[in-house]
């Protein structure tokens, strides 16, 4: 019973980790700024139509 305890706790911890892991080993300076936001988009579609 013990064996299956300390088996399930091990398991746990390597969840744990793992989930860790994927949420703080990101970029080291964050994610890139988007200068272009969807409003600048929709403004720059308004001012240049698609030529037909």
């Amino acid at each position: 019973m013990a064996l299956l305890l300390l088996e399930a706790l091990g398991a746990l911890l390597i969840f744990i980790f793992i989930v860790w892991w994927t949420m703080f080993s990101g970029r080291k300076n964050g994610e890139p700024i988007d200068h272009n936001t969807t409003e600048d988009a929709a403004k720059q579609d308004a001012e240049n139509p698609p030529k037909d």
